[in-house]
């Protein structure tokens, strides 16, 4: 009997392949990409001119005129943003402007989560970035400037580092974000390069009323207070350039917003709507949820679920992340009934799905229970056997949809 193949992207950063999902052929599949799934991948020239044509600021050759030492912050591995093929274009521009190496460094803008190994570091810039300039971990504990509260009491706490340069360069991914709406923009900074204070204020106090109970606030960037408090507090630390990338379904850079990082970040939501927007079709028996490219934080890839699956269905989610899950100091688990400040084991899983199965070739039994309780959630290493335990609740029929990339995708009809 003949079989419906989907093929998806794997293993983000530890080679990028594909994978190949077998369905029976009794079963209706749908496959549902993201609008800009194939999107052709910019040119040289194209990254030389969207760094020149900069949002409400002068560019990047101007605004180095003059500058003594300068930071460049940067996202970690939990973030699918090709920072490497963006590097050298930033680097050669502050070169141009008299900025020698030793007046460059770079320090990692990934608040709360683990630090980052050296070739963490290498895979996110590349290998000439690690011989040529000092590369720093953040550490949301110690070492610290203080620049008083925002309007709604936000300690604003800033990475020494970062404080001691004169001219602040941002480089990271837009994608959507269940918080804040859309990461990128002001994010870099806040919450990636504050002080654990900082951030749980933020994150716990400063919390907009969810929109929608199964996306929260995706794709909702007005009129949502995280953001705002978020982004007056850089106001005052000040960030000199911030520079958003767009990707498509292989990570390839589509797209490249610069300039100041409010302008520039509603310049790349806007386009980032349509780049990452897919239609969700509803009441589905399997939803799958392919949490590439940000496989090792895989919570973020299955709202898909929440939206597309029928009362009772079955969510699958598919994370071939060989470290894991990523360990975050504040909303990570700790022990059996107990973790960072803002842990809540309430907002994991597919509370509309009786049973999860998770399909990894690097199973861990503690990661599994981020997606629901113990009793509704299986994994598997094999598709096979993914299969095998479907097909026993579907012998016959079934209405599938697939999200190829559902970390970074979102839905088609999402509120402004």
């Amino acid at each position: 009997m003949a079989e419906t193949r989907v093929q998806i992207p794997t293993k983000v950063w530890y080679g990028d392949t594909e994978t190949t999902l077998s369905f029976p052929e009794e079963w209706d599949v749908q496959e549902c990409r993201m609008a800009g799934h194939d999107s052709p991948p910019l040119s040289d020239d194209e990254i030389r001119s969207a760094l020149e044509d900069t949002y409400d600021s002068s560019s990047l050759s101007e605004l180095a005129r003059g500058k003594h030492q300068v930071v460049i912050l940067f996202d970690d591995l939990t973030r699918p943003a090709p920072t490497s093929r963006i590097l050298p274009f930033v680097l050669e521009t502050l070169a141009d402007a008299g900025i020698p190496d030793d007046h460059i460094r770079f320090v990692g803008a990934y608040a709360n989560h683990a630090a980052m190994s050296r070739e963490d570091f290498a895979k996110k810039l590349g290998e000439d970035v690690m011989r040529r300039f000092r590369v720093y971990n953040h550490n949301p504990y110690e070492h610290h400037v203080d620049l008083g509260t925002t309007s709604r009491g936000t300690p604003i706490l800033v990475n020494r580092e970062v404080m001691s340069c004169d001219m602040k360069i941002g480089i990271g991914g837009l994608i959507p974000h269940m918080g804040a709406g859309f990461g990128g923009g002001a994010k870099m900074v806040f919450p990636g390069v504050m002080s654990i204070e900082s951030v749980a204020h933020n994150h716990g106090q400063v919390r907009p009323q969810p929109r929608n109970a199964q996306t929260g606030m995706l794709g909702i960037v007005d009129g949502n207070v995280l953001r705002e408090d978020i982004e007056e507090a850089v106001s005052k630390v000040g960030l000199d350039m911030k520079i958003d990338l767009l990707i498509n379904n292989r990570r390839e850079l589509v797209g490249v917003f610069a300039g100041h990082f409010i302008a520039q970040h509603r310049a790349g939501v806007a386009r980032a709507r349509e780049q990452y927007a897919t239609a969700c079709p509803e009441n589905m028996d399997i939803v799958v949820c392919n949490t590439y490219p940000i496989e090792n934080q895989a919570t973020k890839g299955v709202w898909p679920a929440r939206l597309s699956l029928k009362a009772g269905g079955t969510a699958v989610v598919v994370t071939q992340s060989i470290e894991g899950q990523a360990l975050h100091y504040l909303t990570g688990r700790f022990g059996t009934d107990y973790g960072g400040k803002l842990w809540n084991p309430t907002k994991a899983g597919v509370a509309n799905a009786s049973k999860v199965v998770v399909y990894s070739e690097y199973l861990s039994r503690t990661d599994l229970d981020r997606f629901g309780p113990a009793d509704r959630v299986v994994g598997y290493a094999t598709w096979e056997q993914v299969i095998r335990e479907l097909r026993s609740d579907y012998p016959k029929d079934a209405r599938v949809a697939v999200f190829p990339c559902a970390a970074i995708q979102c839905p088609d009809n999402l509120d402004s």
